[in-house]
This record gives C-alpha cells, structure tokens and sequence, in this order.
C-alpha cells in the first residue's frame, strides 16, 4: 500500500524546501508559467480539479443531468447539432458560471426585449 504525503502536516520550511526542488527541476517553459503565476502563488501541492463528470453547478446537477432534464422538460424534437450545443453549455455552466453569465444575461434580456415589440424570440 502507497502513503500519501500530506504536506499540511509538514513543516513550512521542508514544504518550501520540496516546492523549490520541483521549480529548479523544472523545464525552462513550465517556469515561465510559474513565472507568470508567481512563484509565491504558485501551489505545486494543490489538489486537482474533479472529472468534469462529477462536477455540479448551483442546483446540485452535473452537466449530463441537466442536460437530460432540459431534454425531457422541453417536449420537443431536437436535432443532434442543438443537442450538442446544449451540452457544451452545460460543461461551461458546470465548470464557470461567471464564464457563462453574460449568455445568460443577454437571453433573458433578449426575451423582454422581443416580448416589448410583439415578436417571438
């Protein structure tokens, strides 16, 4: 069986001492990045993001379920290219609301917008 380190439970100084060992170790173009982070931003140690698949937006539902139930709660026939569009949406959604919020803020005013002038958006 493998042990895991756990670097909250280790000294600062012997955690600073590995983070500097990975830098020097490092090609010349992932320390660029780095650079760019900032050395003191930057946390080697981090844990790593969830599989998208297990990601949930605000409501509690990944990507794939809110897909499916806006599939089910629309009633109609959608093609696959709509489908698929639908679905990158969701992955956007799910992995940064902020990164979709003026989408979803131009949608809504769009609708009032076309609501004033007696179209069908």
């Amino acid at each position: 069986m493998t042990k895991t380190l756990n670097y909250e439970d280790m000294p600062s100084h012997e955690v600073e001492a590995r983070k500097q060992y990975m830098y020097d170790k490092m090609s010349p173009r992932r320390r660029k990045f780095v650079d760019r982070v900032g050395y003191e931003n930057w946390d080697p140690f981090a844990a790593p993001f969830d599989p998208i698949d297990i990601r949930v937006e605000k409501t509690g539902l990944t990507q794939a379920q809110l897909t499916q139930l806006f599939i089910r709660e629309s009633g109609q026939n959608l093609n696959q290219e709509y489908l698929d569009q639908v679905n990158e949406f969701n992955v956007m959604l799910v992995m940064n609301f902020e990164k979709v919020r003026p989408v979803y803020d131009f949608c809504l005013w769009y609708a009032e917008h076309c609501k004033k002038h007696g179209v069908e958006p």
